[in-house]
């Protein structure tokens, strides 16, 4: 089997086939980022197509100092951020969005894996729920597990502006998932990252 480096090269010399075969490997991961960054599969479709197509220019660029996928991972991230911020400037977004029915479970599963299967449910479902600009946040960090810097490149904000969401957006999950920690002091740390 041909490995990636193998059909990046390819690619960057133009062989459209090398680059389908990329976009295979690839696109479950690529078409997962996007949801978890929208927020919804409609734009995850629209910022995956995006993302290869800036891919597919820009391979001639790809120097090889980090894999293939985080490469894509950044450009899908950068495309889900344009089309977030474009899709506000045209309507507003919806208050509320639907969620997939979790999938039905059988009666002879152990009552760890139920329960594990409804914890996963449950962080998937606080994710979607999170802000924007929170959700893109911890999604590249705990999921993908891009450096502070990384996001913050690719987010055009700064490490520490990275870092506060990431702990809010942290922190807002840990509430929706087990409940509301000790209110104490949550309001004045609010206050103070409000314009982040």
């Amino acid at each position: 089997m041909v490995g990636d480096t193998e059909l990046v090269t390819a690619a960057q010399a133009g062989d459209r086939e090398a680059f389908d075969e990329l976009v295979r490997r690839t696109y479950s991961d690529t078409f997962t980022l996007a949801r978890r960054l929208t927020g919804n599969e409609e734009d995850a479709r629209d910022v995956t197509q995006e993302a290869y197509l800036r891919a597919w220019r820009g391979i001639g660029k790809f120097r090889g100092e980090a894999q293939f996928s985080t490469w894509l991972y950044r450009i899908t991230a950068n495309a889900a951020n344009t089309h977030l911020r474009r899709r506000r400037r045209l309507r507003a977004d919806p208050l509320d969005e639907f969620n997939d029915p979790p999938e039905p479970r059988r009666e002879v599963q152990p009552a760890e894996v139920v329960e594990a299967a409804d914890l996963l449910d449950r962080v998937a479902a606080a994710i979607d729920m999170l802000p924007e600009k929170l959700r893109q946040v911890v999604v590249l960090r705990d999921v993908y597990g891009l450096s502070h810097e990384a996001i913050g490149e690719e987010l055009g904000i700064s490490v520490t502006a990275a870092k506060v969401r990431l702990h809010r957006a942290r922190r807002k999950l840990h509430d929706a998932v087990y409940g509301p920690a000790d209110a104490g002091g949550s309001e004045s740390e609010e206050g103070s990252a409000h314009a982040v």
